[in-house]
């Protein structure tokens, strides 16, 4: 008899990941917006924590930066 058989939780706890990549697994890298946002918002509170300035200054000089608009022709 496995040790599974004996401990059901310790099949839970110690069965195989199954493989996604980053994509797959983290929704806010399929948003261009989503991403930008906690990007800034990650970035701006670590470096406030860091100098010990405000993490809404810091956002706002991590404002979004505005793309160019791509042509139709």
């Amino acid at each position: 008899m496995g040790i599974a058989a004996l401990n059901p939780s310790y099949a839970c706890y110690h069965a195989p990941m199954q493989k996604k990549s980053l994509f797959q697994s983290n929704p806010y890298l399929r948003t261009p917006e989503q991403y930008r946002k906690a990007l800034v918002t990650n970035v701006s509170s670590s470096t406030a924590i860091e100098t010990g300035t405000s993490a809404a200054s810091i956002a706002k000089t991590l404002a979004p930066i505005k793309t160019p608009q791509r042509s139709t022709r």
